[in-house]
């Protein structure tokens, strides 16, 4: 078939890598979202989706809208068989859909009707879900309530943040999108309808979201910080500014510390929660670099009776 990619960062391109080397199948556009502003001079940068398309010397579409009328015309007059997706970043109008015969076809990583939305991996870790997976789907004006070609299933392991489980996603799922293109193309494949049972939405995650509450429970915490890493970052404060928590140990055994409480050592930071001590690894202080917890704490001299997350951010 001859397709039209759609995809934006870094986490779509596998699956265009893998459609580039189908034999089965000829991308002959990608559409992506416009350079973006990035870097401490802020100048304008190419998407991952763009610069790996312009590698393979296909063209590379970049609408400001996807309504907009100079795009859908070149769509058409590129004819596309069917229009893969993976992690576009616009909605699509009606428009749009209807010009590819097979329509379009989204890797969403999620079990559907699971986390519907544009951060199903991370409320999947937020939630404590020990297994998820990613879905093909047939895109229509609902959010991902379109009918499911088919899915693959993935663990979470106990260790996992959101990067490190939709890198894996990213590449099992490269293996289903083109699959699934595969048997829209000789026929074998049809779309099943989601269920109405067991819809929920995994909407983006936003800076508040990743503020800790030492209050909760360490279990909660621990899916706070790695639901939430890479980006936007786990946060609390100290001393009035923000403090990014990269990664915590849970440590079921101290429970003597109450919620912020901070027990430094030489080699190790444990901060009380509501439940039992979770041990800081690795934090990165406002305005520096990433470091060692116990190197944070033996730089700050932190005084009797200061807390984590006492005070708002400056």
């Amino acid at each position: 078939m001859r397709l039209v990619f759609a995809g934006t960062p870094e986490v779509a391109v596998p699956a265009l890598d893998a459609l580039i080397a189908s034999d089965r199948h000829e991308v002959v556009a990608v559409v992506t979202r416009p350079d973006a502003p990035a870097g401490r001079g802020r100048r304008l940068v190419a998407s991952p989706v763009a610069e790996r398309a312009e590698e393979a010397g296909i063209e590379v579409l970049k609408p400001a809208r996807p309504r907009d009328e100079d795009f859908l015309a070149r769509l058409r007059e590129i004819a596309p068989d069917c229009c893969p997706v993976v992690a576009y970043g616009a909605l699509l109008p009606k428009a749009a859909l209807d010009i590819p015969a097979h329509g379009w076809v989204n890797l969403h990583f999620s079990l559907l009707p699971a986390w519907r939305g544009a951060a199903p991996v991370q409320h999947a870790i937020l939630a404590g879900d020990e297994v998820t997976g990613a879905s093909t789907f047939l895109i229509e004006e609902g959010l991902d309530s379109g009918p499911v070609f088919g899915v693959l299933t993935e663990l979470i392991r106990p260790t996992d943040t959101s990067g490190d489980l939709l890198t894996r996603l990213a590449f099992a799922g490269s293996g289903l999108l083109t699959a699934t293109m595969d048997g829209i193309e000789d026929g074998s494949l049809k779309a099943v309808p989601q269920p109405a049972d067991g819809i929920s939405l995994a909407p983006k995650i936003n800076v508040e979201d990743a503020r800790i509450d030492w209050a909760a429970p360490a279990l909660r915490i621990d899916r706070v910080v790695r639901g939430c890493a890479p980006g936007p970052g786990a946060w609390t404060t100290f001393r009035g500014e923000r403090l990014k928590v990269m990664s915590v140990a849970l440590h079921p055994d101290r429970t003597e510390l109450a919620a912020g409480d901070i027990a430094a050592a030489k080699n190790s930071v444990h901060i009380g929660t509501g439940s039992h001590a979770v041990e800081l690894l690795w934090v990165q202080p406002q305005g520096k670099k990433p470091m060692k917890a116990a190197d944070w704490a033996r730089g700050v001299r932190i005084g009797a009776g200061e807390r984590l997350g006492a005070e708002g951010a400056a």
